[in-house]
């Protein structure tokens, strides 16, 4: 994966645009939670080979990145924290959010065929 550069991307996510599209999203810190004094807090969200077509999508702020996907008039579907993205060797776009040590902290993919 190479770090986010805003053309490049955005060509990406616009290319998916007004298609049905299957998403992977995905935030966690579970397995990478921080522990202060014995504690740790878990949190986490995951969708798999959901269904969606989007309006259009943006990428917004200055590293991280947010992307937001427009669903028409059911609202956004967004991943907030995006540092890297590529397109894979089967068509689909992959962005990735790591933090300051390289843990994996958000993913976001979007694919015509259903993820495996």
């Amino acid at each position: 994966m190479k770090p986010i550069t805003t053309k490049p991307l955005q060509q990406a996510i616009d290319a998916f645009q007004e298609q049905e599209v299957y998403i992977h999203l995905e935030t966690t810190n579970g397995a990478y939670a921080t522990h202060h004094g014995g504690k740790a807090f878990s949190a986490g969200a995951y969708i798999r080979n959901a269904k969606v077509r989007y309006e259009y999508g943006r990428i917004a702020g200055d590293g991280p990145f947010r992307i937001g996907l427009k669903l028409g008039e059911l609202g956004w579907v967004y991943a907030e924290g995006c540092t890297h993205f590529e397109m894979d060797d089967q068509g689909r776009l992959l962005v990735a959010g790591h933090d300051d040590q390289g843990k994996l902290a958000v993913a976001l993919q979007l694919s015509l065929t259903p993820f495996e």
